[in-house]
């Protein structure tokens, strides 16, 4: 079992030291590793995330946003779960490896976050509900001690927030990853709505996915299109 752990930044230098100084001064058990995605920065945040042993950085030539620099640092990587996390976390000892652990422990889990809670120790709503009208005037008229109360106990939801999510690789990928057309904001609730979807319909998902993907190699790499065909019928993924 392996975990990539991707972080994004864009000029938060100070931040993104600090988030690397807690994971990897209190690494987690589980085989991992740690990609830094730089949307290109002017902070020197590439230098000073590269100047962490094991920490590999991948630098983009403009401020891509943050669905692409997720998927950017995913495909950079290969671990079986992917964790993405924010530049400006802090991670504490252990809990990473517990969140591993939790998500692995329950059935039907597709995708896993953590409690978060801010600098001065109060927990913040990072799920809900999926967004629609209703549920947003919900979301913004909840009361402290609502969410004090309803982020003590583990629960279902219909998205957690990309603050620090978990993930299996093959999940993320067969959902497309991340849509690029967010730059910043709900990427995560569309990213988690993309992942139920797939699951509540794998068959068809799956069949949507190879379709897909052969249309891709037809247009775009047509010397290969009949190969990856052959390949998937042998599989039996590719009806004849």
């Amino acid at each position: 079992m392996s975990l990539s752990i991707v972080i994004v930044s864009y000029n938060a230098r100070g931040d993104l030291v600090a988030c690397l100084q807690s994971v990897t001064g209190a690494p987690p058990a589980v085989d991992h590793d740690i990609v830094v995605v730089d949307n290109a920065s002017t902070d020197g945040s590439a230098a000073a995330a590269a100047a962490f042993p094991g920490v590999r950085v991948v630098g983009l030539p403009r401020n891509a946003g943050f669905a692409a620099a997720n998927n950017a640092g995913i495909r950079a990587t290969r671990g079986e779960f992917l964790l993405l996390l924010n530049s400006d976390t802090l991670v504490p000892a252990g809990a990473i490896d517990a969140l591993l652990a939790r998500f692995l422990a329950v059935d039907n889990v597709g995708v896993a976050g953590p409690r978060l809670v801010d600098a001065s120790g109060r927990p913040e709503l990072s799920f809900g509900r999926m967004i629609s009208p209703l549920n947003e005037w919900r979301q913004k008229h909840r009361t402290r001690a609502w969410i004090e109360a309803e982020t003590a106990r583990e629960q279902f939801v219909d998205w957690v927030s990309g603050a620090c999510l978990l993930v299996r690789r093959a999940d993320a990928e067969e959902a497309g990853l991340l849509d690029e057309r967010f730059f910043l904001y709900t990427e995560d609730v569309d990213f988690c709505h993309a992942i139920r979807s797939r699951a509540s319909q794998p068959a068809a998902s799956r069949a949507a996915y190879r379709r897909s993907h052969v249309a891709f190699y037809e247009k775009h790499h047509p010397r290969w299109a009949p190969l990856l065909k052959l390949y998937l019928k042998l599989k039996g993924d590719l009806d004849p």
